[in-house]
């Protein structure tokens, strides 16, 4: 079936009845690894735009694309909009929202993979997500273990991977980086890997005891000139 773009005019729907549940009761992810891989980019990414307050980001949330049919949902590993708000949310309704999310970031694998480049692909380019991309945690099912799709003229294109392995997404301003044991994020802007919120506390926490070790040092070295004034240089 080919979707198009007038398939998700939103239409009334005058069933009261009609609800939009916030859960498939299927699993958050097929293995422990995607689990992780998963979680972890949640954190990274909504670490990374906590402080921008109009930047929602989420992961495996019921999202309906059409108006009056809760049976046309998907539910993105990870995705990221903007200008909609960081307020809570049971489940992500286009028609409400105003729009699509931006960035959509599924975890491969290989009962999901055909449908990851296929139906869900398909999906997404229709209702407007600009950017998708793939990760395949186990790296068996993908034509590569990151790939990426920038939408052009409502079809999405692959974004070439450079020769580091990375793939730049315009609509995030990062560039996400193949590496040995999973995908990391880079931001050209300031020239650092993002890291997450755990990360972030352990650096915080080195830089203060640095910084109370040195001021500590520095009173040190003044209570011993006080002492021995002698000691000070000419």
């Amino acid at each position: 079936m080919k979707y198009t773009k007038k398939l998700y005019i939103p239409y009334d729907f005058t069933d009261e009845n009609n609800v939009y549940p916030d859960s498939d009761e299927k699993p958050l992810a097929e293995s422990e690894r995607h689990l992780r891989c998963i979680i972890r980019m949640l954190d990274i990414l909504e670490t990374h735009f906590a402080d921008i307050v109009d930047v929602y980001v989420w992961s495996n949330m019921m999202l309906y694309y059409v108006k009056g049919d809760p049976h046309l949902f998907l539910k993105p590993d990870i995705f990221v909009s903007f200008g909609v708000g960081k307020h809570e949310r049971l489940v992500y309704q286009i028609w409400e929202e105003g729009k699509p999310p931006d960035f959509i970031m599924e975890f491969a694998s290989k009962s999901t993979y055909e449908n990851d480049l296929g139906h869900k692909k398909d999906i997404y380019a229709a209702i407007g997500v600009m950017e998708y991309f793939l990760y395949d945690p186990f790296r068996t099912c993908l034509p590569n273990p990151l790939m990426g799709y920038r939408l052009v003229d409502d079809v999405y294109i692959e974004i070439p991977q450079l020769e580091d392995g990375r793939i730049k997404s315009q609509t995030l301003n990062l560039d996400f980086v193949l590496q040995e044991k999973d995908v990391n994020v880079y931001e050209p802007a300031t020239g650092k890997w993002l890291k997450t919120s755990v990360d972030m506390e352990v650096d915080a926490r080195r830089k203060a005891e640095t910084e109370l070790e040195e001021l500590r040092e520095k009173l040190k070295h003044i209570e011993t000139n006080t002492i021995n004034p002698h000691n000070q240089k000419s």
